[in-house]
Parts: C-alpha cells; structure tokens; sequence
C-alpha cells in the first residue's frame, strides 16, 4: 500500500525539491496572474533561436521562458546571458550532416533578465552575471511548496 503524500512539510521546501516542468509551468502562470512583466511588443514573431523554423506555437512562452530562467539563476548563481543562450539552446538541422549546436536568442533572454530585475527576483552580481536577491528566494520557494503541497495553498 503506498504511503499517502504529506499535507505538511516537515522542513522548508525548496526550488531543488520541486519536478523542474511543475514548476516552472506553476510560476509561469503565477507571473501572468501578477501582470507585472513587460511583454514585447514582438513576442509574436521572434524565434527562440536561429536553429528553429517557426516561432513558438504556445502563447505564454514568454512567462514559461521567464520562469524558466528564474529557476536557472536561482540554481546557478552568476550565470550569464551567454550561459543561459547555451543552456537554453538546440541542436541545428544541417540534412545529413551532423547536428551541431546552436545557442538561443540572446535578446529574449536579456529581457526576461531585465524584467525579473525590475521585479527584485535578481540582482547583478560583482563578478558579472546575475543571483537571486533574498526576496527572490522567498517568492520562489513559496512557489515551490505550493508545487509539491497544493493542500497548503492560501484560500483566497
């Protein structure tokens, strides 16, 4: 008989202890509710990287690829735009040839970095890059206990 999920944590839950999809799709979704990020104005047309075709079909991949990125400060602190262009990057269709790697669209993830500084989600670091401000942490790791226990959630 499987044990029967928890309605409370018994120690602080964070970002590491959430499924990542889960819970970038459950920020996603918090940052489109809050409207506080400026989407551009050609979010419609851009593609994700010169190794892709169309541009993406969902409608709400901005927020997804501005959680995404949270997720990806707050794990890697100091990571930068070129970094996160590699990280979020694919592989190039070349025919028979070998795939080869090409990274993602620089200015998409600048933006989204921008507008999670302007939401106190992160901050510059000396050294170059960007981490997670304490107050970032705290939204975060919110969303993540949410994540892992809906029970707790806050009746509105």
């Amino acid at each position: 008989m499987p044990k029967a999920q928890k309605t409370k944590p018994s120690r602080g839950v964070v970002v590491k202890d959430v499924d990542a999809n889960r819970f970038i799709r459950t920020y996603a979704a918090y940052l489109k509710k809050a409207g506080k990020l400026e989407i551009p104005a050609y979010v419609d047309v851009v593609k994700l990287s010169s190794a892709n075709e169309l541009a993406p079909l969902n409608p709400d991949w901005f927020y997804i690829r501005t959680a995404a990125i949270a997720r990806r400060v707050y794990l890697y602190p100091g990571v930068g735009v070129g970094m996160l262009a590699r990280q979020f990057g694919t592989g190039i269709r070349r025919g028979s040839r070998p795939v080869r790697h090409q990274p993602a669209n620089k200015g998409n993830i600048r933006h989204s970095l921008q507008q999670l500084e302007k939401l106190n989600i992160i901050e510059h670091t000396p050294d170059g890059g960007r981490k997670i401000t304490k107050e970032g942490q705290k939204d975060l790791d919110r969303i993540a206990q949410q994540v892992l226990f809906p029970a707790l959630k806050k009746r509105d």
